[in-house]
């Protein structure tokens, strides 16, 4: 038991960050905050043919879809219930990657989730009955990179897009995006149209949302956090505006996000 993680051999690698498979005894139930990112996931429940995730406000409505999702990315951080997360596979898709792989919209993924047998029949139910029936983690893991690997023979993918993508990553600099623009040999509403559909978010969102995950990852090993350094470090004006985005995308402040950040990134236990 416990977490498998690959990264899956080229072409897959240039658009999969990783295939995961999760299996934990199951415990309590219990909240846990999911911080935003950049990623389109797919999601595979092998516990119980249903994902559930929570309204972030007062009320903790549940949300109830298939057991097989794919969705994100997600620019606001959500709650799940751990007593679901049992046995669970999923796969990261790098930004960009679900839209060259599945020919996916993104910017409807950023919407809702969607159901992975509205888009693909009878493969997807096949392919859960098949994980559900394989014994060892690196076998259903191995399952499912060759089922990625046989949905398109040709990856579609748009050059300026996805060099843009990368140069946001490196340096998440709202300012750079008129440059990057004009590179790409696009008008401004052709790279900001394609951006969205690669991306599922616009480039001075994605490059917002980038420079608070380097914050984060910065932040979350760290024994003591100096949060006028972590500012500056990351680009902020002062630290004010660093905990403005904190609760733009975390829905929590700095201090809370300190005192809540756990062994896993991006899962804070409420």
């Amino acid at each position: 038991m416990g977490m498998l993680r690959i990264v899956p051999a080229p072409p897959l690698a240039s658009l999969i960050e990783a295939i995961w498979d999760w299996e934990m005894p199951a415990g309590a139930f219990r909240y846990e905050r999911i911080l935003p990112d950049p990623c389109t996931g797919l999601i595979i429940n092998l516990l119980e043919d249903e994902t559930r995730v929570y309204r972030d406000d007062h009320t903790r409505y549940c949300e109830r879809a298939s057991g097989s999702v794919i969705g994100g990315p997600y620019r606001q951080s959500w709650l799940i219930d751990t007593a679901e997360q049992v046995r669970v596979m999923g796969v990261n898709f790098r930004p960009g990657g679900a839209h060259a792989l599945i020919g996916l919209n993104a910017e409807e993924l950023a919407r809702c989730d969607i159901n992975l047998q509205d888009l693909f029949g009878a493969t997807a139910r096949r392919l859960r009955e098949r994980l559900l029936e394989t014994r060892l983690p690196s076998q259903r893991v191995a399952v499912l990179e060759q089922w990625l690997r046989q949905l398109t023979p040709e990856p579609s993918c748009d050059a300026a897009i996805l060099h843009a993508v990368a140069a946001l990553g490196r340096m998440p600099d709202v300012p750079s995006i008129a440059q990057l623009q004009r590179d790409s040999g696009y008008s401004a509403h052709r790279f900001g149209l394609l951006f969205r559909r690669h991306v599922g978010m616009t480039a001075k969102q994605y490059a917002r949302l980038m420079r608070f995950r380097a914050v984060v990852d910065l932040a979350q090993p760290a024994a003591r956090i100096d949060w006028a350094r972590m500012a500056a470090a990351g680009g902020y004006c002062d630290q004010a505006h660093l905990a403005h985005e904190f609760r733009r995308f975390a829905g929590i402040t700095p201090s809370e996000f300190a005192a809540l950040r756990g062994p896993y990134l991006n899962h804070l236990p409420l």
